[in-house]
């Protein structure tokens, strides 16, 4: 049966009515859940970060055939990353397919240092990290400022590397993927392209155990209908407890809160008639916080698939639709603020994988874009039953940021 799932340890579908508090020196030593202290910009940055949660969401779902597991927020910070070399045209577009207005990469610099500082340190049960790296071909180099921006403000390694030595250098970045996700991506690339300029990369990775765990106990085979009707059998954990729920016109939704409750998982269903398109095309930033805002507490009996699923995928024409064709567009796109050589992008791609079972769940995303170089090298350098097909959120909870998000479907 094929696996592939949807990932999103999602920067959140969680702005609505939860108890997370800031925190003083000793409710933090007593893992008290906290909030996230955000700028007005970029708290708002965070609806609209969902926006482009959804659309990217939507997107993917429509390519993919099956189960998938994606990451927008990997992708926000590899975008992020992205546009502070960019230009013109190219950075006005990417800024607004980022939910912000033309010109401004610094509040998405600021957005996305908040994420990488607070994040992490949200829940002591969770273990969740983020890092940057910018693989660059020996043969160039990146401008001074271009540096300085991504080490402040995305912390990110910056090294140089032969890339004449595809397959060793492909081996390096692998080694840096499998080391920031815990082993679970511990492979990218085959080879790098000799001709690229750098290697742009995010990992994120997470971690974390049930606030109410799965009896193992209580884990057995039941029928899962798929999409076209078909049923099939699959290990369904079950559990009775409060949880917030809510449901609308289209779908169903219950949180399943991770440790101290700062980070969750959404599990989303379409009401009986409808399908997981449906529910998909519904959602946006805007719809999903007054969702979101208006779940309540109840007893609910839930069954949940135990399931691991692994992602690739590229989206250069996903990103190109959303709005910034630009970027890969040899006549058009404008990189000169990352390097003298920088051409277009010429790949921006995606793995991810998540494992949910009794415990709790771990997920891991890697996005990556190479960056072409304008000349080639020298010579020599080349009930809530879960019965049915779903969709899933890993959120953070008081700023409804999406950190992983996926689809389900029983295959």
């Amino acid at each position: 049966m094929k696996q592939f799932a949807l990932l999103a340890v999602m920067t959140a579908l969680v702005m609505g009515s939860f108890s997370c508090e800031s925190l003083n020196e000793e409710e933090e030593n007593n893992n008290v859940c906290r909030k996230m202290e955000l700028t007005t910009k970029s708290a708002a940055f965070a609806q609209q970060g969902n926006t482009f949660a959804f659309d990217f969401i939507s997107r993917v779902n429509a390519k993919t055939e099956g189960d998938y597991i994606i990451s927008p927020l990997s992708m926000q910070f590899l975008l992020g990353m992205i546009l502070d070399g960019a230009q013109g045209q190219t950075a006005d577009e990417i800024c607004q397919v980022l939910g912000y207005g033309a010109g401004e990469a610094d509040e998405v610099n600021a957005f996305c240092l908040s994420m990488l500082q607070q994040l992490p340190k949200l829940d002591k049960n969770t273990t969740l990290s983020l890092a940057n790296a910018i693989v660059v071909n020996k043969q160039y180099a990146l401008l001074a400022n271009y540096k300085s921006t991504v080490s402040k403000f995305y912390e990110a390694e910056v090294s140089n590397h032969d890339f004449s030595d595809a397959t060793g250098t492909a081996r390096q970045i692998n080694q840096w993927c499998s080391q920031k996700t815990n082993g679970l991506i511990p492979k990218v690339l085959d080879d790098v392209n000799p001709n690229a300029l750098a290697y742009l990369m995010n990992a994120l990775y997470f971690k974390s155990k049930w606030q109410a765990q799965f009896s193992g106990n209580n884990t057995a085979k039941e029928n899962f209908t798929r999409e076209d009707g078909s049923m099939a059998p699959v290990q369904m954990m079950k559990n009775k407890t409060q949880f917030s729920y809510g449901e609308n016109e289209t779908l169903r939704a219950v949180r399943l809160p991770y440790g101290n409750g700062a980070f969750s998982m959404i599990v989303v269903m379409p009401l009986e008639g409808k399908k997981l398109s449906d529910v998909i095309g519904s959602l946006s930033g805007s719809t999903w916080q007054t969702f979101n805002g208006n779940m309540r507490e109840c007893n609910v009996d839930i069954w949940l698939p135990r399931f691991e699923t692994r992602f690739h995928i590229e989206v250069n024409d996903i990103l190109s639709a959303m709005g910034m064709p630009s970027s890969f567009n040899v006549g058009k796109a404008d990189f000169t603020a990352m390097s003298n050589h920088a051409l277009c992008l010429s790949l921006v791609q995606q793995d991810a994988v998540i494992k949910v079972d009794e415990e709790g769940a771990e997920a891991a995303a890697v996005s990556m874009a190479e960056m072409r170089a304008t000349y080639a090298p020298s010579v020599g350098e080349v009930v809530f039953h879960a019965d049915r097909p779903f969709l899933y959120l890993i959120t953070e909870t008081s700023t409804g940021v999406i950190l992983f998000a996926g689809k389900y479907s029983g295959k």
